[in-house]
């Protein structure tokens, strides 16, 4: 199968790249930005690689499996080996072992050359304890691992735009690079708890940042936007909250020593939720800390339409990283063959370009993904009303592209 010229750009995320669903920068720049003597792969080449699966929740084993279909695919026509051990994290876990993100799961990702996520969390677990729900696990799992950078990108697709709830003069052109802190803020601040204090319950969270935190974390974000358009954002609430202060004077100084080229800009976090509805263009890189990132992302990544779309990395100064899509586990839906499995392929593409050091192979997976769009097939998140394209299933669009990965060139066609 030859691939159809592609209209438009798909999660580029460096300008002027030549593949739709293009790296961001060189697959040196970021870690090395973090510590000199690193590189952004975590491995070298080689012909066999250790992979941990966390297939998690809801329409997670069902994305899993086609996305090992696609892996098998891609492996089996370039020759090399991906040996994939599933592992528990998540609701799973919990019902298996009692432990949202138990220590063999966690030996088993530090072992490994990298992991791919699928997602986590359900109704069934929303009345657990804390320390019984998923969410705790996949807060564990950043924290071991070390995972302090989640790069999230948002590029609306021609293709989908029409998706999209906004206008389509808001959000046509729009690319957007979010940068989130991680492993630190209220999510991990201490002491936190539900207490009695004269006769009433009273809930607390330590919103807390180290200096050393925030300034790896705008180092990150400076290398990121040099090789993007050049212009970061920051986004904090420095007005009311000392702890954004310091967040605001740490990136300052940061990216105007290490980043000069860099046009910095900071805005509060109420007025970047509204100026990413109003006017998203104005944006290319946004840095911003854990729990305003965990809101501004989803909110960005909705500009394309849908969270269905896009891929995530979690990296940190070395070791494995973790991929996963930008979407949740979708309960409703699972089992059902309605869910959308391509934002965990472009997820397994960014682990094999950023930690796998397989840019080839990743390029084959973006065009790929690329194609079944272009033929117009739809799994029901991305099907509009009167678009004129095929409605299809989970299965079904992986087998597609899988069929698709076995054939397309590598090279661009211009």
């Amino acid at each position: 199968m030859k691939l159809p010229s592609a209209t438009i750009t798909l999660l580029a995320l460096t300008t002027g790249t030549a593949t739709a669903f293009a790296p961001i920068p060189t697959t040196s720049s970021i870690r090395s930005s973090i510590q000199s003597s690193s590189s952004l792969n975590a491995v070298s080449k080689k012909d066999s690689y250790k992979i941990t699966l966390l297939p998690g929740d809801g329409i997670g084993p069902e994305i899993m499996t086609a996305t090992k279909d696609v892996l098998a695919a891609l492996t089996s026509r370039f020759g090399f080996e991906l040996q994939m051990t599933e592992a528990l994290i998540g609701g799973a876990a919990i019902d298996a072992v009692n432990d949202p993100f138990p220590d063999t799961s966690l030996e088993q990702c530090l072992s490994s050359d990298s992991v791919l996520l699928s997602c986590i969390g359900g109704y069934k677990w929303d009345g657990n304890p804390r320390e019984l729900r998923p969410e705790t696990g996949l807060l564990k799992m950043r924290k071991t691992m070390g995972l302090f950078a989640n790069l999230r990108p948002a590029k609306v697709l021609d293709q989908l735009i029409d998706a999209s709830t906004l206008k389509r003069e808001i959000v046509e052109g729009v690319d957007v690079m979010c940068v989130r802190e991680l492993t630190g803020d209220v999510y991990f601040g201490t002491p936190k708890g539900i207490d009695v204090v004269d006769g009433q319950r009273v809930g607390y969270n330590n919103m807390i940042y180290r200096e050393e935190e925030i300034e790896r974390i705008a180092r990150v974000a400076g290398d990121v936007a040099s090789k993007r358009g050049g212009k970061l954002c920051s986004v904090d609430k420095a007005n009311v909250l000392d702890v954004s202060q310091l967040w605001r004077d740490v990136v300052t100084e940061v990216i105007t020593k290490d980043f000069s080229e860099v046009e910095l800009s900071h805005m509060y976090v109420d007025n970047a939720a509204m100026q990413l509805i109003r006017w998203p263009k104005q944006f290319d890189t946004i840095v911003t800390g854990n729990i305003f990132g965990d809101i501004l992302s989803d909110e960005a990544s909705m500009l394309v339409g849908s969270l269905g779309m896009l891929p995530s990395a979690s990296i940190g100064e070395s070791g494995p990283g973790v991929f996963e899509p930008c979407h949740g586990s979708a309960p409703d839906i699972a089992g059902e063959d309605k869910a959308n499995p391509l934002a965990l392929i472009l997820s397994a593409a960014m682990m094999l370009r950023y930690d796998l050091d397989r840019a080839e192979e990743a390029d084959v997976l973006e065009r790929a993904v690329e194609a079944v769009l272009d033929l117009k097939l739809r799994t029901a998140d991305i099907k509009q009303e009167g678009d004129d394209c095929k409605l299809v299933g989970c299965i079904e669009m992986g087998k597609a592209v899988a069929e698709i990965v076995s054939t397309v060139d590598s090279a661009v066609e211009v």
